[in-house]
């Protein structure tokens, strides 16, 4: 059946197989995973070491890599390098201790004397040196020369990979804990495969910790009443002015206070003033402590002191506020008030730029924003009545009088300027209409006056009482008025839908132009100067003003005996 080829039909089923156990392949040596081959098939069964064919097996007798590959290339051997050239002054520093018990002595029981543990690689010498230290009282320097160190009674000596931290190296009866090694030494170590352990530290020698507390010099500061006197002398009327705020708003009915502390360099004291201000509802008294050495913890003091009948001196209370405590940008508790300073005079700066090196003097802002109120919204404007009385009915629940312009009214009174214009309509009937437009310069108010015509048919009279007329296009809410400058010969004025043409004016319109011609452009008054010059009737207006009435002695005597005599007729 083995020569059959693999295809359904040809293979067979054992139905007297009752084992189906798979052979072991895998298992492990000397800790690494291997394979090997399979000595039986499943189930036990016989297995054909050579499953290939004869024509593979000659094809792996003659097979010869050099003809797929060409000739192996022979290659030169490295040159050989003694240790003694190849680790040429290449050495593993360590740092270690060992302990030397002292017999007889009640100051100590033992010392730490600190070593150098040096290893040569070129030869595997050792060499272990002492540090010195001063005044220790025993031969320090080099403690074991240079060879090479003993391991063991056969003969065996130390090698580098014997030598690692937190190991006791055992040394001729001396055990050294080793404790450290440099930066060179463990690169090396970590290079050959050696798991390097952590440092530790050296410890102490107590004898020469106990030696050097001893030898330590104590310093003294003895009290001189000269200090006191130079101190009132150069800081006399020296004072630091700092200004602060103290927040209370976290209780009922607290707010946020301005104050200022005021600091006398004299004698340390320190004073603290309210700064009032107008309205502000609370009781004209500045000060809100009075000047004294103010400390910084006042309960800070032996339970044994009297408070009843004593007070606190220097002696119970030594810690107090100094400039170095009192900077911008800090907050001190006075009292249980706390106070943040954000801001000081020239004179405080000036002394803590001299004295503490400071040169940040940033004010810091304390102004704070208001929530803005809602504002009411105006209604738009409907049309009845002025603007301005209309905004009062918005303002106020009893509405007052709109405000006026006095000075103008008062400058401008009885100053009317007249022009005389026709109405812009279709009809024939209106353009027969002749109107006389009134300006009042004393509160830009209008006034239209339709003169009665014979034989017109159309009544004259008022036409338009005086008031304020809007240029067309403006708005209800921000109008714009027609002011003097929009009068001039030839102008279209439209007063509530009706079309004015302005055809002439009077003398005092000209005169006025002329007095103020900031009012008017230089076109519209040139305009009016060629208009009335021309109508017929009417001295040239361009020399208006210097025509001359020459009069003679008794003319006005004259003239009122004559309007009396006539009077009496």
């Amino acid at each position: 059946m083995e020569g059959l080829p693999c295809i359904p039909g040809n293979s067979f089923r054992d139905p007297t197989q009752t084992n189906f156990h798979v052979s072991h392949t895998l298992d492990v040596k000397n800790g690494h995973r291997v394979t090997k081959w399979p000595q039986v098939g499943l189930g036990g069964t016989r297995i054909n070491y050579n499953q290939i064919s004869e024509d593979e097996l000659e094809l792996l007798r003659n097979y010869r890599p050099e003809l797929l590959y060409g000739k192996a290339v022979a290659q030169t051997p490295d040159k050989f390098v003694p240790a003694t050239l190849a680790f040429d002054k290449k050495v593993l520093r360590f740092f270690g201790y060992f302990k030397q018990t002292i017999h007889e002595s009640p100051n100590e029981y033992f010392r730490v004397r600190p070593v150098k543990i040096l290893y040569y690689l070129e030869d595997d010498s050792v060499e272990i040196l002492e540090e010195v230290q001063e005044n220790s009282g025993i031969p320090q320097g080099k403690l074991i020369r240079r060879h090479r160190f003993p391991k063991n009674d056969q003969g065996e000596t130390y090698n580098f990979r014997d030598i690692n931290l937190g190991q006791n190296l055992s040394v001729y009866g001396k055990v050294f804990r080793i404790c450290d090694c440099d930066a060179f030494t463990r690169e090396w170590l970590e290079s050959e495969g050696i798991h390097v352990n952590q440092s530790e530290l050296i410890p102490r020698d107590p004898y020469l910790t106990k030696r050097h507390q001893i030898a330590e010099l104590k310093t003294y500061k003895t009290k001189n009443d000269f200090d006191k006197l130079k101190q009132y002398v150069e800081m006399d009327r020296k004072v630091l002015r700092f200004y602060a705020t103290w927040d209370d708003r976290s209780q009922m009915f607290g707010e946020k206070r301005e104050f200022v502390i005021q600091y006398f360099l004299v004698n340390d004291t320190m004073e603290i003033r309210e700064v009032h201000k107008a309205n502000d509802g609370r009781d004209p008294f500045p000060v809100l402590i009075t000047r004294h050495k103010i400390p910084k913890n006042r309960y800070d003091i032996k339970g044994t002191f009297p408070h009843v009948f004593l007070e606190l001196t220097d002696t119970e209370v030594t810690d107090y506020f100094k400039p170095s405590d009192l900077m911008i940008g800090k907050t001190v508790n006075i009292y249980g008030r706390n106070f943040s300073i954000y801001d000081c005079d020239v004179f405080t700066k000036t002394f803590y730029a001299k004295n503490f090196s400071v040169n940040n003097f940033e004010p810091i802002n304390i102004q704070e924003t208001r929530s803005e109120f809602p504002k009411m919204e105006i209604p738009p404007y409907n049309g009845f009545g002025s603007l301005e009385d209309s905004m009062q009915n918005c303002l106020r629940l009893q509405p007052e009088r709109p405000k006026k312009d006095y000075v103008k009214l008062m400058e401008n009174d009885h100053r009317v300027l007249r022009y005389e214009a026709v109405l812009d309509s279709p009809r024939e009937d209106d353009k027969l209409r002749k109107f006389i437009i009134s300006y009042r310069l004393g509160d830009d108010t209008i006034s239209i006056h339709e003169p009665p015509q014979r034989n017109s048919g159309i009544i004259g009279g008022r036409f338009l009482e005086r008031t304020r007329v809007s240029k067309p296009g403006s708005s209800l809410e921000h109008p714009q008025f027609y002011g003097p400058s929009d009068f001039y010969i030839g102008a279209t004025i439209e007063v509530f839908r009706q079309r004015f043409i302005i055809l002439s004016a009077d003398l005092y319109v000209l005169k006025y132009a002329e007095e103020h011609p900031e009012q008017f452009t230089p076109a519209v008054i040139e305009s009016l100067r060629q208009h009335l010059s021309n109508e017929s009737g009417r001295p040239d207006a361009r020399l208006s003003t210097n025509i001359h009435i020459q009069r003679k002695p008794g003319d006005f005597i004259r003239l009122y005996a004559e309007v009396r005599n006539k009077l009496k007729h």
